[in-house]
């Protein structure tokens, strides 16, 4: 092809930008792509994941590294069943905050809102996710919400995937010693999901709420 190019009187890279606009595309250089998503992915380095629930509300937070994303805290909030829903929501709220305050991430990522089997049920799970969002909230981090079949799809593969294979994938993922919690480790899956997604283009940005 060179050798046509110039035998017509232009250079190599003069017909590659013809051809470009014929063809109506134009060519991204793959260090301009490279620099781009490193940018996009550095926007946040430290996230929160929380995976809410009334009796055991889980959350992660990690921190962007190489070569792997580095775990800063992890674990459940639980509250005994005898408890009154209202000290649940409460207990919530300032565990959360507590942690926040020491780790200081910049955006937190929670699950999405699904199909509850009842009304009670969904209600539940409503004030629960408004306890987190609350202490999310007055930290003054950004908040977004990714689906939980779209979590597993990004980590495990599979958007029906059972909990023991997202703390699985989890583990392998971040290098942990042991197998996270199930709440824990749907919360530390939130968060790597909200990195891999924000660290490439996406046709279907991430909900804020």
């Amino acid at each position: 092809m060179p050798a046509l190019a110039s035998g017509m009187g232009i250079t190599p890279q003069q017909f590659e930008q013809l051809q470009s606009r014929v063809s109506g595309t134009r060519r991204v250089s793959t260090k301009a792509l490279e620099t781009t998503l490193v940018s996009k992915a550095s926007v946040h380095q430290t996230i929160l994941g929380i995976d809410p629930s009334l009796r055991g509300t889980g959350y992660g937070i990690i921190r962007l590294a190489r070569p792997h994303p580095e775990v800063l805290a992890q674990g459940t909030i639980k509250s005994p069943a005898a408890w009154e829903r209202s000290r649940c929501l409460l207990n919530i709220a300032q565990s959360l905050r507590e942690v926040l305050k020491h780790h200081q991430p910049t955006v937190c990522v929670v699950e999405g809102l699904f199909f509850a089997q009842n009304l009670q049920t969904a209600l539940i799970m409503g004030e629960a996710r408004g306890a987190s969002l609350v202490a999310a909230a007055e930290a003054g981090m950004e908040i977004f919400e990714i689906a939980p079949r779209k979590v597993k799809q990004a980590v495990v593969g599979y958007g029906a995937a059972q909990k023991s294979a997202v703390a699985k994938m989890v583990q392998r993922m971040l290098r942990l010693a042991e197998q996270p919690a199930p709440d824990a480790a749907d919360a530390l899956a939130l968060a790597l999901t909200f990195a891999q997604e924000t660290g490439r283009f996406s046709l279907t940005p991430l909900k804020r709420i």
